[in-house]
């Protein structure tokens, strides 16, 4: 069990060492973004800005016309709603090259409550032109994903979180943004997940299995692009589809899903995730079974959407 953001930490700690053009740029969480062996490594290409997150976009969006790659980190609602504007003005209508690195993301920031989880983000910064959006599920995948996205010319919105989560995917895998990831074959049900709902998914399967339900479990890892092949192939065979995120059902991964299937390939679709609601504190857990966002929650969701094929 890892959290999401010591991958974000690790990747950009291994970034400092391989790519002097990386830069780091904090709002007053350096702990909390595990950025501290980027700072203590290179404390010329660290600079903490304070609690001032517009002006933090804005010293990256600046930094990237010298060559620089900044790596802007905050907690996901601090990163996305508190400065939309910064970013559509001065980042994505320019196509600046910042990678805006998001920890906190979803509900199971926990006991912070409403004010500091936020579930939104993917809807607001998959709706801006030029940017690039990815929802990792565990430790490796979002260590993998930070090095990659340093490569990507443009900006990119990467979504991460703050509880230990199992890390299961390959260690030192190499990270293609776009492209999805196949974890489980099967022919009754197509289950695409992403970032910590991906676990869950493969939970899921694991029961419904028992239950002879052979569930297609695809990772996707990035909402924006979407790789629209591998979605479209899947459900070809399967006929009908679950999709589950830690986000508004408005907005999400499951709407892009939604849409790409009302033109190309009309099928029965259920999506798992918060249905126009805020949050509140409370555990992770206790906030994943109370919003619907379990594996129990990925099987009724398979059940219902299996009876309308």
């Amino acid at each position: 069990m890892k959290d999401t953001r010591s991958g974000f930490g690790a990747g950009l700690t291994e970034l400092g060492m391989k790519n002097k053009n990386v830069v780091a740029l904090c709002a007053d969480l350096t702990g909390s973004l595990k950025m501290n062996d980027f700072e203590n490594n290179h404390p010329e290409r660290f600079f903490q800005v304070g609690i001032a997150e517009a002006n933090m976009i804005g010293i990256a969006a600046g930094m990237t016309i010298g060559g620089k790659i900044p790596f802007t980190g905050t907690f996901a609602n601090f990163s996305t709603s508190r400065v939309y504007d910064q970013i559509r003005q001065s980042v994505a209508y320019s196509n600046k090259n910042v990678k805006i690195c998001a920890s906190h993301a979803g509900l199971t920031l926990g006991e912070d409550g409403a004010t500091h989880q936020v579930l939104e983000d993917i809807g607001m910064m998959k709706m801006l032109p030029h940017m690039t959006v990815i929802n990792t599920c565990d430790y490796n995948q979002t260590k993998a994903a930070t090095i990659a996205i340093a490569e990507h010319v443009g900006p990119v919105y990467l979504r991460f979180g703050r509880p230990k989560v199992p890390n299961f995917t390959e260690e030192n895998q190499k990270f293609e943004i776009g492209k999805a990831l196949s974890l489980l074959k099967g022919n009754d049900i197509t289950i695409i997940a992403t970032g910590h709902l991906v676990w869950e998914a493969l939970e899921a399967a694991k029961f419904l299995k028992e239950i002879n339900i052979n569930a297609e479990v695809i990772n996707i890892h990035t909402i924006k692009p979407l790789d629209k092949d591998a979605i479209l192939k899947s459900v070809s065979k399967t006929k009908c589809i679950v999709t589950a995120e830690e986000h508004m059902l408005n907005g999400g991964l499951g709407d892009s899903v939604a849409q790409l299937l009302s033109r190309e390939l009309p099928t029965p679709l259920e999506m798992v995730g918060v249905n126009d609601t805020f949050g509140e504190s409370g555990t992770p857990r206790q906030l994943m079974e109370k919003y619907g966002l379990t594996s129990e929650d990925i099987i009724k969701a398979v059940k219902k959407v299996i009876l309308r094929k």
